[in-house]
């Protein structure tokens, strides 16, 4: 009963200090975007003296900062999309369809998750100067959808698999098509995975920027991490722009996550169960 009574507790008071550690820098960050360069390095850890917003002025005014919202918006929403139509169909079929092929073909996939995909680096700027994809936001959407895949596959096919195929038999019974029945009966079915799966390809294709840095090179067409090194100079950097910079830069993540948190969370156990 003692155990009981004192177990609890003790897990509240690990959860809260594991997330204060984790929320400070966010918070830390926040704070950071409405105080001045001078303010930061005179008192990095302090409140601001005033919530004022001419960081955020500053940071309209210095660099196109909307632009670069835009193009990494576009880029990581296509990308997210383009890998949940394709990676739901392929694993759809790695998991339901029995051929001698099926394991090969799923061992093809998560052969990209053992090669970087940066050791190839100057192969993948040949193919695209050669598609003529060099300095649009294309090639960012084709690479997050390639890099984005193999992991995908992993996830969803175990979701599949692990399924009870009594429904689809019956909407099969029904007349249903196979990709009706994917649509209709397997992916309501699938949102935790799917939430699994969007949340980590938007983050990884939102904060990139090594893909970026190579391919783009127009100013108008780059995305945020790369647009933001223009708010480094040569012997200084306007740290309170940089900070509203990334305050502003994290409210899509942060918006994303609330709202798929429970799918992903669910995803996340279900997967570790399964």
């Amino acid at each position: 009963m003692k155990d009981t009574i004192w177990t609890k507790p003790l897990y509240y008071v690990i959860a809260f200090v594991f997330a204060s550690i984790s929320l400070y820098p966010i918070i830390l960050m926040i704070l950071s975007s409405f105080k001045p360069s001078r303010e930061i390095f005179m008192n990095p850890l302090s409140l601001p003296k005033s919530f004022s917003l001419e960081t955020y002025q500053t940071l309209l005014d210095q660099i196109p900062f909307m632009t670069y919202f835009y193009n990494s918006a576009i880029v990581s929403v296509t990308s997210v999309i383009l890998i949940l139509v394709t990676t739901s169909l392929a694993a759809f079929y790695i998991a339901r369809y029995t051929f001698w092929w099926n394991n090969f073909m799923f061992f093809f996939f998560l052969m990209g998750m053992m090669i970087p995909i940066k050791l190839g680096i100057v192969p993948l700027f040949v193919i695209m100067k050669n598609l003529d994809l060099l300095n649009s936001l294309w090639s960012l959407i084709f690479m997050y959808t390639a890099q984005g895949i193999p992991l995908s596959i992993l996830i969803l096919t175990g979701f599949f698999r692990t399924m009870q195929r009594e429904l689809e038999e019956a909407a099969r019974m029904d007349g249903a098509s196979d990709l009706r029945i994917l649509w209709n009966v397997v992916l309501p079915l699938m949102r935790p995975a799917i939430g699994t799966v969007a949340i980590i390809n938007f983050i990884q294709s939102w904060n990139d920027f090594f893909f970026p840095l190579i391919f783009i090179t127009d100013d108008v067409k780059k995305t945020i991490p790369v647009g933001m090194l223009s708010l480094f100079g040569e012997h200084s950097a306007d740290w309170g722009a940089l900070f509203a910079g990334l305050t502003l830069s994290s409210l899509p993540m942060i918006v994303l996550f609330f709202i798929a948190s429970k799918q992903f969370m669910e995803g996340l156990t279900d997967g570790a169960v399964k």
